[in-house]
């Protein structure tokens, strides 16, 4: 397993490219499994979010949003997995009972590794996934500060965890 200081892009990359799949170790020990969309199958369960590099990425995972949901989204000051109203025209992925879970990451190492990527991608925390890579720095939805928000399409929020 090769360990990294920082995000070095292009090994991430290249990793993810070929297999669509790729576990790390980051940097507080935890594993982490990132998985193109297209890669998903039900019996992987449903505990995987979506990550978002731009919040305009937001409308192809999720219904329309209000302004209130999209003001929420872009000013937050803390990592937060939002729940939402999965768009319709996802033909498959970790959706329950038509809601999915997002976070739009802003941590300049991860949001340019997702940028690069050029989709949205599925991440699955605490993977029991043998890691490829290792890095030092440390994911932004593991801190003991994030959240979990409901955004509804009309407005709505309802705090899942503080």
């Amino acid at each position: 397993m090769s360990k990294l200081k920082a995000l070095d892009h292009s090994q991430f990359l290249k990793s993810f490219k070929k297999e669509g799949v790729l576990t790390i170790k980051e940097g507080n020990g935890k594993n982490l499994t990132l998985m193109s969309q297209d890669q998903w199958t039900p019996a992987m369960g449903n505990d995987w979010i979506y990550l978002l590099f731009d919040l305009f990425q937001i409308r192809s995972v999720c219904e329309q949003f209000s302004e209130v949901s999209l003001d929420i989204v872009e000013f937050a000051s803390k990592p937060t997995i939002y729940h939402s109203d999965a768009n319709k025209i996802l033909s498959k992925g970790p959706i329950k009972e038509g809601v999915l879970k997002f976070s739009l990451i802003r941590e300049p190492n991860w949001n340019k590794f997702l940028f690069q990527i050029a989709q949205p991608v599925l991440v699955q925390l605490n993977s029991d996934r043998k890691a490829e890579l290792k890095t030092d720095l440390y994911f932004p939805l593991f801190s003991s500060s994030t959240k979990e928000l409901y955004l509804g399409a009309e407005g709505e929020v309802k705090i899942l965890k503080r």
